[in-house]
C-alpha cells in the first residue's frame, strides 16, 4: 500500500515539472518570435555608433529601451523616458516608427549582443542587435608609389567583383571611420581639380591621378568602396614625393672667354631620344640652348650613354641653373641639373675697373670688354688701385725730394771751390808779378779808394792767410768777396 502511494507521487511530481518546463519553454519562445529580426551594426574604436530599431504601428507613445545580456532592470543602458547617462542616448522618431540608440567612444568591450525593447502590459517587444567594433585604422600593407615634384602621379585600387556598382572614393590619412566623409574625389562625380578617378569594372579595380603634386602631398591615403551594409572596403597608399633638385645635381665653374664643357648622361634605353640642354630654376619653363646659342654645341657619346654640351666662349650672362635630359617627361634618373658659376680673369676686372673709374661723367659711352662687370669688382679693384698709386706718388716725392738736397749740397761745393779759387787768384795777384798783365786790374789796384778795400788792406799778412784758409767767419768772406769784385 505504502509502496503504490510513492509511485503515484512521483508521477505527480514529473507531470508537474513536465508543466513548469513547457510554460517556461514557451515564455521563451514568445519573446524569440517576438523579434523583429537581428539588426548587424558595426563601428570603429573611440568613434560614435547608432543603432537603429524599427517598431510596429501602435507603439508610437510607448516607452523603448536599450539592454544587454538578459535585459534585467541591471541591464537596462537607456530609456526614452529616462535622460541621458554615461555614453548613451536616444532618441524616437515616432513619424517613421525607428528609435535611435547611439553608444559614443566605442571600446573592444562594446562588441557583442545587445536588445531593443519597447515596453508594454504582459511581455516586452525585443530586437536582437549584434554589435562589432574594430580599430580605425587601414591597413597592415598599403602599396607605395613615389613622386616627384610639380609631376603627376596614379595608382590603383583593386575590389571584389560584388562592388562593381558601388562608390569608390578616396580620402587622405588611415582612419576608415572619417574617410567618406572627407573624401577628395567620389566615383559618382565629386569634382575636384587636381584629382581624378577613373573606374575600370573590366579590370575591377579604380584609378586615382593626381596632378602637379608638392612635398604637402606626401603622406597616407585610402582607397574605400561604399557598401550599403557594413563597414566599407578600404585598401591603403603611402605616397611620396621627392624634391627635384635632389634626385642629380652637380656644381660647375667657368672663366669669361674660355670653353666650359658639361657631362650629362642618360640611361642606356633613351639612346634614340632627343637630347637637351635647357636654363631656367625650374625645369618645367627652361629655355632650350642648344637651338637658340650657336655658341652651344651637343656631343652624344652612345657608346658611356652620356652627351657632352660645350660652351665655345663664355660670357658672364651663362651663369645659372641648367637642366640636361633625354627624356620630355621629365622622368626621375632621366636629367641632370647644373649649376654654372662663372669668374673674370684678374686681369680684365683689373683694366676693367681703372677704365671705369676714370670715365668723365656725362662722356659718350664707348663699349668695352667687361663692362658689364659688377659693381662690387669696381669697388674691391678701387680699394686696391689706390693705395698702390698713391705709394708711388709718395716714392716719387722722396725721389725728387733726395735730389733736389743733393744737388744744393753740390751746389755749395761749387761755389766753396769757386770762392777758394779765385781767392787763391787774388792772393797770387797780390803777391806776384802776373797782377800786371791784366791792365784793367794793375788799374784798379793801383787807384782804387774804396773803404772796404782799406779795411781788407789794414789786415795783416798772417791774418790774411788764416782768413783765405778758413771761411767760416762772416767779415772775412765779405771782405774777400770785396776784393775779389775790386780785382775784377
Amino acid at each position: 500500500m505504502f509502496l503504490l502511494e510513492f509511485l503515484f507521487l512521483c508521477k505527480r511530481m514529473r507531470m508537474w515539472s513536465l508543466v513548469n518546463l513547457l510554460v517556461t519553454l514557451c515564455i521563451s519562445l514568445s519573446c524569440v518570435s517576438s523579434a523583429a529580426g537581428l539588426i548587424h551594426v558595426f563601428g570603429y574604436e573611440g568613434r560614435d555608433v547608432n543603432v537603429a530599431c524599427p517598431y510596429g504601428e501602435g507603439y508610437e507613445s510607448y516607452e523603448k529601451y536599450l539592454c544587454r545580456n538578459d535585459c534585467g532592470n541591471d541591464d537596462v543602458l537607456i530609456t526614452t523616458t529616462g535622460a541621458a547617462k554615461n555614453k548613451y542616448s536616444i532618441h524616437d522618431d515616432q513619424k517613421k516608427r525607428v528609435f535611435t540608440a547611439t553608444i559614443s567612444d566605442l571600446s573592444s568591450t562594446d562588441a557583442g549582443k545587445y536588445w531593443c525593447g519597447v515596453t508594454r502590459n504582459g511581455k516586452d517587444i525585443y530586437t536582437e542587435v549584434k554589435l562589432d567594433v574594430k580599430q580605425d585604422t587601414c591597413c597592415d600593407r598599403p602599396t607605395k608609389v613615389q613622386g616627384y615634384e610639380t609631376g603627376s602621379v596614379s595608382f590603383s585600387c583593386p575590389y571584389e567583383s560584388e562592388y562593381l556598382n558601388n562608390i569608390k572614393y578616396i580620402c587622405r590619412g588611415n582612419q576608415p571611420s572619417r574617410c567618406l566623409q572627407q573624401a577628395l574625389i567620389t566615383s559618382d562625380h565629386k569634382p575636384n581639380r587636381q584629382f581624378t578617378l577613373t573606374d575600370d569594372t573590366a579590370s575591377r579595380k579604380f584609378t586615382v591621378t593626381i596632378t602637379g603634386v608638392t612635398q604637402r602631398d606626401s603622406g597616407s591615403y585610402l582607397c574605400g568602396v561604399h557598401r550599403n551594409t557594413g563597414l566599407d572596403v578600404f585598401s591603403a597608399v603611402e605616397l611620396e614625393v621627392k624634391e627635384w633638385c635632389c634626385v642629380k645635381s652637380s656644381e660647375l665653374s667657368g672663366i669669361v672667354g674660355h670653353p666650359v664643357t658639361m657631362q650629362c648622361p642618360y640611361p642606356p634605353q633613351h639612346k634614340n631620344n632627343r637630347k637637351f640642354l635647357c636654363k631656367g630654376d625650374r625645369h618645367i619653363s627652361c629655355t632650350d640652348m642648344v637651338t637658340s646659342q650657336s655658341r652651344f654645341t651637343l656631343q652624344d657619346d652612345v657608346s658611356s650613354s652620356s652627351f657632352l654640351v660645350m660652351i665655345t666662349e663664355l660670357k658672364a650672362g651663362d651663369a645659372g641653373t641648367y637642366w640636361c635630359g633625354s627624356d620630355s617627361q621629365w622622368t626621375t634618373a632621366n636629367y641632370t641639373k647644373i649649376h654654372l658659376s662663372v669668374v673674370f680673369p684678374p686681369q680684365t676686372s683689373t683694366v676693367t675697373s681703372i677704365i671705369t673709374v676714370e670715365e668723365p661723367v656725362g662722356s659718350p659711352s664707348t663699349h668695352i670688354p667687361g663692362k658689364h662687370i659688377k659693381d662690387a669688382t669696381l669697388f674691391y679693384s678701387v680699394v686696391f688701385i689706390v693705395p698702390a698709386v698713391l705709394l708711388i706718388l709718395v716714392i716719387a716725392l722722396v725721389i725728387v725730394y733726395k735730389y733736389k738736397c743733393h744737388k744744393v749740397q753740390g751746389d755749395e761745393a761749387v761755389n766753396m771751390n769757386r770762392n777758394k779759387t779765385k781767392a787763391a787768384e787774388a792772393e797770387e795777384v797780390m803777391d806776384g808779378s802776373d797782377i800786371y798783365e791784366n791792365q784793367e786790374v794793375v788799374v784798379r789796384s793801383e787807384h782804387g779808394t774804396s773803404k772796404a778795400q782799406k779795411i781788407c788792406d789794414d789786415v795783416g799778412e798772417d791774418e790774411q792767410d788764416s782768413v783765405y784758409q778758413n771761411f767760416s767767419t762772416t767779415d772775412d768772406i765779405y771782405c774777400n768777396q770785396i776784393y775779389i769784385k775790386a780785382k775784377r
